[in-house]
């Protein structure tokens, strides 16, 4: 009786720690993919007219080296007209230009 107890309970305990190890891959995944997609936004929201997407696609570009980024800064800074966001981007640029 007791061996038949023990071994439904490692059964119980096994499919608890796969079940618990699938959710864990599934949110990972899921995460991973809203990651993605807002990465996305964050790429098209460097003209956009709210300051706080803009804010957020320059930290987007922050972590993006390459020709094509320095030309869309270059762009940006001529079109902002926010003073704090105009000098963040006048920063990344020159960091930009410093690297390449």
């Amino acid at each position: 009786m007791r061996l038949r107890r023990r071994a439904r309970m490692g059964r119980v305990r096994r499919r608890q720690r796969r079940l618990l190890t699938a959710g864990f891959v599934g949110g990972m995944l899921a995460g991973m993919i809203l990651w993605s997609i807002q990465m996305q936004r964050c790429r098209r929201d460097l003209f956009s007219a709210r300051p706080m997407r803009r804010l957020a696609a320059l930290g987007y570009l922050a972590g993006q080296r390459g020709a094509d980024t320095l030309r869309l800064l270059n762009e940006y800074v001529r079109w902002e007209t926010n003073p704090a966001l105009r000098r963040r981007a006048e920063r990344l640029l020159n960091r930009l230009q410093a690297a390449l």
